[in-house]
C-alpha cells in the first residue's frame, strides 16, 4: 500500500514538473476556436461613428471614433437578433474556421495590421540583424564594463542605463542572458550578488522595453495595430523611460549597497557560493574602433531621422520601415569597409535574412491573431459583427466605471494576461485589436490603451515564471525563482503603483 502510494506521488510529481505553458500559437488556435463557437450564440451588431475634433501641436485635427450609444443588433426577418455562424471552411475567398490563419496573415494594407505590421517587423528585424552582426553592440557593452568596473559608483549606473536603453531602442531582452554570464562573476568579486546581476542586465532591459518610445517588438506594433501613428507620443514616453530607469537604478543601487556592507543579507547568498568558490577572470577583451563609432552614429542618426519624419512629415509604417532599411544598408557598408567581425557583402545579406527570421514567429502570431477578428466579423464598427456585440457588452460593464478606472483596468488586464503570453508582439497581436476599439467606447484614448499595454506587458516580465528569458537569466546567475520572488515583489509592487499613476495621469492629460 505504501509503495503504491509512493509510486503515485512520484508519478504525480513528474506530471507536475513536466507541465509547460502552451505555446502562444496554441493559445491563439484555441482562442480562434472559441471565437468561431461564439458566432453560433452571439448575435451580430454595429455602431455608428462620429467625427471629433481636437487640437494637437496647435493644429486642429479630426478623428473618426465609435459612438458608444449607437449600438444596435442586426435583425432577421422575424425581428430577432441575427446570428452569423462561421463555417468550418469557406471557398471563394471566404473566412471559415480553417481559413483564419491565411486570411489573417494577408488582411489589411501596408498602412497597418496585419500585412503592413508584419512587413514592418520583418524589415526592422533584418536591419537590426545587420547591426548585431557587426558586433558593435556586444563589444561596446564589454568595453563599458571593462572601463567602469574599477569605479564602483559608475559601474552599476552605467551598465543599468545601457541595458535599459537597449531594451527601449531595439527590444533587448534575451541578449541579456549572455552578458549576465560574463557580469555575474565580476559582480560577486566586487562584493555584490547574483540578484544584482539580474537587476543590471535583464531587469534593466525590461524597464526599457516597457517604457520605450520606439521598441519595435512592443509599442511600435501595438500602435500600428491600434491605428495610431507609430512613434507618436514619443516625447512623453522618453520622459517616462528616464523616470522608470532612475527608479530601477535607485532601487538597485540601494540594494547593492546593502549587500556590499552585509553579504549574508542577500537572498541568493547560498547560491552565490558557486561563484565565490570558482572565481575566474572573465575575459573582457573587445574590439572598438572607428568602424564601431560610425555604426553607433548611424543608429543615432536614424533614430533622429525617424523622429523628424514622424513629427514633421507624419510618416507612418511604410516610411519608418524604409528608414530602418536604409540604416541596415549603411551599417552593412560600414561593417564591410572596416571588416567588423570579418564582414563581407554576403555576410550583410545573411545577417539581414537571419534578423528577419527572428521576427517570423511574432509575425505569424500577429497574422493569426488578426484572423481571429475576421472570424468575429471584425470589418469595422459600422459593419454588423460578433466583435461589435462583444465590445458593446464589455463597454457596458467597464463603461459603468469612471473613465480613469477603465484605463487602469486595461493596465491590470495586460499585467495579468502577460502571465499566459510573455511575448510582447504576441500580446499586442492578441489584445490590441480588442483594446483599441474598446478604448473608444469607454472614453479612453487609443494612445492610453497602448500605454496600458506596454507597461502591463513589459514590467511583469521581471516576475512571471513563464518568461523564458527571466528564467534563463536567473539560471545562469544561479538564483532560484523562489528567492527572486522574495526579493523582487516590493519593486514589482512599486512599478505597478507608479504605472497606475502614469496611466491614470495620461488619461486626465488627454494623452493621444
Amino acid at each position: 500500500m505504501d509503495q503504491t502510494s509512493s509510486l503515485g506521488k512520484e508519478q504525480s510529481a513528474k506530471r507536475i514538473s513536466t507541465w509547460q505553458m502552451p505555446d502562444t500559437l496554441v493559445i491563439i488556435f484555441f482562442v480562434a476556436l472559441a471565437a468561431a463557437l461564439l458566432t453560433y450564440f452571439v448575435p451580430i451588431g454595429a455602431f455608428d461613428t462620429l467625427e471629433v475634433s481636437y487640437v494637437a501641436d496647435g493644429v486642429e485635427k479630426s478623428r473618426v471614433v465609435v459612438d458608444p450609444n449607437s449600438f444596435q443588433y442586426s435583425l432577421d426577418d422575424q425581428g430577432d437578433p441575427k446570428l452569423q455562424p462561421v463555417a468550418l471552411f469557406e471557398g471563394n475567398g471566404g473566412a471559415g474556421f480553417f481559413n483564419f490563419a491565411f486570411e489573417g496573415l494577408v488582411s489589411g494594407s501596408k498602412w497597418g495590421s496585419a500585412i503592413g505590421v508584419i512587413m514592418f517587423m520583418l524589415v526592422i528585424g533584418g536591419s537590426f540583424g545587420v547591426v548585431m552582426a557587426t558586433g558593435t553592440i556586444d563589444n561596446g557593452i564589454l568595453r563599458l564594463i571593462d572601463k567602469t568596473r574599477g569605479n564602483e559608483m559608475l559601474f552599476i549606473p552605467a551598465i543599468f542605463s545601457l541595458f535599459s536603453l537597449g531594451g527601449a531602442v531595439f527590444g533587448m531582452g534575451e541578449e541579456a542572458i549572455a552578458f549576465a554570464i560574463i557580469i555575474c562573476p565580476l559582480m560577486i568579486r566586487l562584493g555584490y550578488d547574483g540578484i544584482t546581476t539580474v537587476m543590471v542586465t535583464y531587469v534593466a532591459t525590461q524597464i526599457g522595453f516597457a517604457s520605450s518610445w520606439m521598441n519595435p517588438f512592443s509599442v511600435a506594433i501595438a500602435q500600428g495595430i491600434a491605428g495610431i501613428p507609430v512613434l507618436s507620443g514619443s516625447g512623453m514616453r522618453v520622459i517616462m523611460w528616464a523616470g522608470f530607469t532612475l527608479m530601477g537604478l535607485a532601487f538597485t543601487m540601494s540594494y547593492a549597497k546593502k549587500i556590499k556592507q552585509t553579504p549574508s543579507l542577500s537572498h541568493s547568498y547560498h547560491s552565490d557560493a558557486y561563484f565565490r568558490e570558482n572565481q575566474s577572470k572573465a575575459s573582457l577583451d573587445s574590439r572598438f574602433n572607428i568602424g564601431d563609432i560610425l555604426v553607433l552614429l548611424a543608429i543615432v542618426a536614424t533614430v533622429a531621422w525617424v523622429i523628424w519624419g514622424v513629427v514633421t512629415q507624419a510618416w507612418f509604417i511604410p516610411e519608418i520601415a524604409s528608414q530602418f532599411f536604409t540604416m541596415g544598408i549603411v551599417i552593412g557598408a560600414i561593417g564591410v569597409m572596416f571588416k567588423l567581425n570579418g564582414m563581407t557583402i554576403n555576410n550583410v545579406a545573411t545577417s539581414f535574412k537571419q534578423g528577419a527570421a527572428t521576427m517570423l514567429e511574432p509575425a505569424v502570431l500577429v497574422g493569426c491573431a488578426s484572423g481571429i477578428l475576421i472570424l468575429l466579423g471584425g470589418g469595422g464598427p459600422t459593419e454588423p459583427s460578433v466583435l461589435n456585440s462583444i465590445l458593446n457588452s464589455a463597454g457596458n460593464v467597464i463603461g459603468q466605471l469612471p473613465n480613469a478606472l477603465s484605463a487602469w483596468f486595461m493596465l491590470l488586464f495586460q499585467s495579468v494576461f502577460n502571465f499566459f503570453v510573455t511575448s510582447g508582439s504576441g500580446q499586442a497581436a492578441l489584445t490590441m485589436p480588442l483594446m483599441a476599439p474598446l478604448a473608444d467606447i469607454v472614453g479612453v484614448t487609443r494612445q492610453v490603451s497602448v500605454l496600458a499595454f506596454q507597461l502591463g506587458d513589459g514590467f511583469t516580465n521581471v516576475l512571471v515564471p513563464t518568461s523564458a528569458s527571466l528564467m534563463a537569466t536567473l539560471g545562469v546567475c544561479r538564483v532560484d525563482w523562489g528567492d527572486w520572488l522574495k526579493f523582487i515583489w516590493r519593486f514589482m509592487l512599486g512599478l505597478f503603483v507608479v504605472s497606475s499613476l502614469v496611466v491614470v495621469g495620461a488619461h486626465y492629460l488627454g494623452f493621444s
